[in-house]
């Protein structure tokens, strides 16, 4: 079985999800359980000045009605800066301020109420007859109104080297653009949902969540209690792109609620309210400032970035955090800053700050290259830096020429006509384009404990959890990996805050982070049994240290010991190890993922049709723990980032700020249509062990990265419009149309 790193299994979840038996937060139907469904405002800024609830309360089936002037006291929790050797301490909320805490209306959809009754429809019908009178204040709806308003807040993350300003002025070259991004909505399949019930003073909460430690924490936290008072189980997770990272309202008033009405009580967020209270990517206007001398090197780069945030909480998008290293400058400069509009608080969403930064990066880059007369991909591998300039370290491992040769080598970037507008296909225009792509590699503190039991199984608990990605299977590769086992041999449990401590499944390092653990932890359980075969049995006496473990069997000298034989002997149940693997080191190199996309475009202007018709990825991410998954998570990926590029943004209604657009009915996403019929992902494979003994850096970010900036390349290909402002819809593509006099 050594070659089970690297392979392609299917999925050890997969039976679980195709027949409906893997159970989801609003899957689980309790004795006596009760439904919850909110009241949401339908003001964007003010105050309510009244609820009435009486014609509410007197309807079927209801338990009570919830409100600031009619609800429990919470606390606070601490604001904790994230501490990856910590992460099992961390305590986290995204939006601060607490359900229900007073009067205040911050944004359009914010709670104001929640009514809990009987059934599902019981409640909803009694949430629509709640009435609620506000006195509304102006409200914020977009960047540029709050510009009018308001001083950009310097939001930190800020970085400089060398003399921009000087860099700039003496350059041959130089370009000064400004590119923006939308809000974006994360809208997995799965609705951010909260099933709770207490026992005494002990709460039990199934939550769609991305940390069930963190998020067991934050609860605690809320409610006065010790952790240990508090079990939260997350088994399976329809996915979350960053919203599920930390705790929203929804989920302590739901808890707040169950001890009020004595009973269970689940909660999920209808779709409208996952565009306004639990999270989205920030909108972004970004300025960048880049300057080359004649051969094409950059002499200045100055990325200045701003993004909405609520009123509530300070976020910020960093947009320059791969700016700084991604390309070889001697003068650069990275500045952050926010604006407050009446929005709820945004959040991480799939590659924070990277996405619309290399957005606006790869753009610039691309029109650096024209105006220093260079091939965009030459441009690149030119600049592309040896090491790490902001920190001044070498790359632990960095393979992006490789990426660029083998990923142009397969799309054919050879046959490209640098003219736009001068490849065509019948009626449609061809255009290419091309980005790179990049993202951290990071690791946290992490625990697990494996049990190799008496029927010859294995069984794995950890208090990660698997939102969709494949940490399941890969856990369980790596059990197989050191002990022979086949797969269907290993049972991985993940999800519960009573399994030691996890990660967050987010930033792309729950693999990173959960591996090494497994690993040590299986280890462990195999020097367990080596004590118990030198106690008695045919290894009587031997050095453990001669033992080796392979295909579950304990050898020594050609004489093998199956090790469920050997616990059936002893009358043993199982052997079992533990262990908690530390953060990686990482203070004599700078570890990072690299990769590049090169897309291709089709623009038929007699029907005014764009497509994306080819995309090939190269991406080097250490080793590859699971080809099928690995692929998967870069599909994906892109087909998000064609999404990011082309259709998404959430709309607000610039007299209110009442988002306009909350449905997927008009919030447009990809579908299968719109998906290339070509899509080639390259997976270099170079381990880079100075992040584990895997070898294995994070996937599921870095696909996103750079990809809505190769699909603008190429329209301006295509069709010689530089659209600088996503997404690329196709009336910025039409010409004019002549107005009549």
């Amino acid at each position: 079985m050594n070659d089970i790193i690297g392979a392609g299994p299917r999925r050890v979840d997969g039976r679980l999800k195709v027949t409906g038996h893997a159970q989801y937060t609003a899957d689980h139907g309790l004795k006596r359980m009760a439904y919850a469904y909110g009241v949401y405002s339908t003001i964007a800024s003010g105050r309510v000045t009244r609820i009435d609830t009486d014609e509410a309360q007197r309807m079927p089936g209801v338990l009570g009605i919830f409100h600031h002037g009619h609800f429990t006291e919470l606390y606070r929790p601490p604001k904790m800066k994230l501490n990856p050797a910590k992460i099992d301490r961390l305590v986290k909320v995204d939006e601060s301020r607490l359900p229900f805490e007073d009067d205040r209306v911050y944004y359009a959809g914010q709670f104001v109420a929640m009514v809990v009754a009987d059934s599902f429809e019981q409640a909803r019908a009694a949430a629509y007859r709640v009435k609620v009178e506000y006195k509304e204040e102006p409200a914020l709806a977009t960047l540029a109104q709050a510009k009018k308003e308001q001083s950009p807040k310097t939001a930190g993350s800020d970085y400089s080297r060398g003399d921009p300003q000087a860099g700039f002025d003496k350059a041959a070259h130089r370009i000064d653009f400004t590119y923006t991004t939308p809000v974006e909505t994360h809208n997995p399949m799965e609705m951010h949902a909260t099933t709770a019930y207490w026992e005494g003073d002990r709460l039990f909460v199934y939550e769609s969540t991305q940390s069930v430690i963190v998020h067991r924490n934050t609860l605690a936290r809320i409610f006065g209690l010790s952790p240990d008072k508090v079990e939260l189980q997350s088994p399976f997770i329809g996915s979350g792109f960053g919203s599920k990272l930390w705790a929203w309202p929804h989920s302590p008033a739901t808890c707040a609620v169950a001890r009020l009405v004595g009973r269970p009580v689940q909660f999920v967020v209808p779709r409208p309210q996952m565009f306004t209270t639990t999270g989205h990517r920030p909108a972004t206007e970004q300025r960048l400032r880049l300057a080359t001398d004649d051969q094409g090197k950059l002499l200045s780069v100055r990325h200045e970035s701003v993004n909405s945030t609520s009123f509530t909480d300070q976020n910020t998008e960093s947009c320059g955090s791969v700016t700084k290293s991604l390309y070889s400058c001697p003068n650069l400069a990275v500045t952050h800053a926010t604006l407050q509009v009446n929005h709820g608080t945004p959040t991480s969403m799939r590659a924070p700050g990277a996405a619309p930064g290399l957005f606006a990066l790869e753009s610039a880059m691309d029109e650096m290259a024209e105006a220093v007369g260079m091939d965009p991909l030459a441009f690149r591998k030119l600049n592309a830096s040896t090491r790490d300039e902001s920190k001044d370290m070498p790359w632990s491992s960095n393979h992006l020429q490789e990426a660029f040769d083998k990923a142009a080598a397969k799309f054919g970037w050879d046959k490209r006509t640098p003219e736009p507008g001068s490849m065509r296909d019948g009626h449609e225009v061809i255009g290419y384009g091309l980005a790179a792509c990049n993202w951290d590699a990071m690791r946290c503190a992490c625990e697990a404990r494996v049990s190799l039991r008496a029927d010859g199984t294995a069984y794995v608990t950890c208090g990660a959890q698997d939102i969709g990605t494949g940490t399941y299977t890969i856990v369980a590769q790596a059990v197989s990996k050191i002990t022979g086992l086949p797969l269907e041999n290993i049972t991985v449990q993940l999800g519960d805050s009573s399994f030691p401590p996890g990660p967050v499944s987010g930033g792309s390092w729950a693999t990173a982070s959960v591996l090494p653990a497994v690993a040590e932890a299986t280890r462990d359980a195999i020097e367990q049994l080596k004590s118990f075969a030198i106690e008695d049995g045919p290894f009587k006496g031997a050095d453990p240290k001669v033992l080796e473990f392979a295909n579950g069997r304990l050898v020594k000298d050609g004489e093998a010991l199956d090790f469920a034989n050997l616990l059936t002997t002893r009358r043993l149940s199982s052997a079992e190890g533990e262990a908690r693997t530390q953060t990686a080191d990482k203070s004599d190199v700078s570890i990072r993922s690299f990769g590049a996309h090169f897309v291709e475009v089709r623009w038929d202007p007699g029907i005014s049709r764009l497509r994306v018709s080819r995309v090939v990825s190269a991406i080097d991410v250490g080793q590859v723990i699971n080809a099928k998954a690995a692929a998967n998570q870069v599909e994906g990926a892109i087909v998000m980032a064609i999404g990011m590029a082309m259709f998404e943004a959430t709309s607000y209604d610039e007299r209110n700020a009442m988002p306009t657009n909350n449905d997927y009915a008009e919030y447009m996403v990809p579908v299968h249509a719109d998906q290339p019929p070509e899509l080639d992902v390259i997976l270099l494979d170079y381990p880079d062990y100075a992040l584990n003994e895997f070898g294995a850096r994070g996937i599921g970010e870095i696909g996103i990265t750079g990809l809505a900036a190769a699909i603008a390349n190429a329209v301006y290909h295509a069709t010689g419009k530089r659209i600088r402002d996503l997404p690329i819809t196709l009336d910025k593509l039409m010409d004019e149309i002549p107005q009549a006099v």
